[in-house]
């Protein structure tokens, strides 16, 4: 039997079709708020002898179904009648081909919430092109405003895209539907794509540019490195440290911190920045990070030190917070946010495909004899 799930999502059931990125990670946040979610995984990967778990797939368990057999497809058409929410990575007209489209889905049960993630979207010219989070930053504008003055475009890992405008944005669209569901009772299609989620997520650019205050050309504006008080510098150790003492009181006591020669009214002349920056960086390189993390931790510079993701889980404000946590042997972020009444409970390691059938399959209604007959028959694994 599943173990008490603890969170504020728990009771919430959720199937989630395997997939890459965006998808384990919306499954993810799921399940570490408490949702009792079940991955359906390809019975051929529940075979693989070789077949290795991974952090995304943390907290929920496993079913291997062969959804090509009739028996599979009915399979997960019972465990659909049964959920409050399923969701899917394919690319548009995939899921209806192997016959669990939505119109299939809301057959079997009406107050389904239907989840889409894709890169285009559902429709459009490019909806079935192929593509990857950089292309879909690309196309959204957020990857144009990131990068050095002059240099070409950085990109900011996959972070933008596949999880944030991705995995993060499904996850926050089937819940607002989940939450409509409870009036209404009936279901919906969430159709995230990650070209409108990483636009939305420079929202505040937008802003920027209608009120005049955003420059087209890359790392010259407040917040991408431009100014010099928002920006990361080397320190003696070859290491890095981030200002962002933007508000004049905080640039105030950067210049008293660091013992700038410099008037602090002096901070929004333009003209100037460049020998700020000059200043700046002479007075961060005369000391290690670890000696400016003493010497500025605790003040309103504004101020952290740049951390490699290996070291991020041992900072003292990290650790007291228990911000990252060991899971199956692997250091990773702990659940997120935090809740006063419902906590999170400790997530539990991800599954190996197929690892969980019997015991999802008895959870969700079936008997023993259709279990046994399903696994004779190779539709489920």
């Amino acid at each position: 039997m599943a173990k008490t799930r603890s969170g504020p999502l728990a009771g919430l059931r959720v199937v989630e079709l395997a997939g890459m990125g965006p998808g384990p990670f919306c499954g993810m946040l799921f399940a570490d708020l408490g949702a009792d979610v079940v991955r359906v995984d390809r019975a051929s990967d529940a075979r693989r002898p070789d077949a290795r778990p991974g952090v995304l797939g943390r907290g929920r368990r496993s079913i291997g179904i062969d959804l090509k057999q009739d028996t599979g497809l009915s399979t997960l058409m019972r465990l659909v009648e049964r959920a409050n929410a399923l969701f899917e990575g394919f690319r548009p007209g995939v899921a209806e081909r192997l016959g669990c489209g939505p119109d299939a889905c809301f057959a079997r049960n009406p107050s389904l919430v239907y989840g889409r993630m894709t890169g285009w979207g559902q429709t459009g010219p490019w909806s079935n092109m192929a593509g990857h989070d950089i292309n879909y930053i690309a196309l959204s504008g957020a990857l144009g405003a990131i990068g050095r003055a002059g240099e070409a475009p950085v990109p900011p890992l996959n972070l933008l895209g596949d999880f944030a405008g991705g995995g993060m944005l499904l996850a926050f669209g089937m819940l607002a539907a989940l939450h409509e569901a409870r009036e209404s009772g009936r279901g919906q299609v969430v159709d995230a794509s990650m070209v409108e989620g990483s636009a939305l997520l420079t929202t505040v650019i937008h802003e920027m540019i209608g009120m005049g205050g955003w420059s087209r050309e890359r790392g010259t504006n407040l917040i991408d490195g431009g100014a010099p008080y928002y920006d990361v510098y080397r320190t003696s150790d070859g290491e890095y440290v981030s200002l962002g003492s933007i508000e004049p009181q905080f640039f105030a006591e950067l210049v008293r911190r660091l013992e700038l020669d410099i008037d602090p009214s002096e901070q929004s002349e333009r003209e100037g920045w460049p020998a700020l920056r000059s200043k700046i960086a002479k007075a961060v390189e005369s000391r290690t990070r670890a000696e400016w993390d003493e010497r500025l931790a605790g003040s309103d510079v504004c101020f952290a030190p740049v951390l490699h993701p290996t070291e991020a889980p041992h900072h003292p404000h990290n650790v007291a917070r228990e911000s990252f946590l060991e899971v199956g042997g692997i250091t990773q972020p702990a659940p997120a946010p935090r809740f006063s009444r419902t906590p999170a409970a400790m997530p539990q390691p991800a599954p190996v495909a197929g690892e969980h059938t019997a015991e999802v399959l008895g959870d969700w209604g079936f008997d023993r004899s259709e279990i046994r007959d399903l696994l004779e028959h190779s539709a489920v694994a």
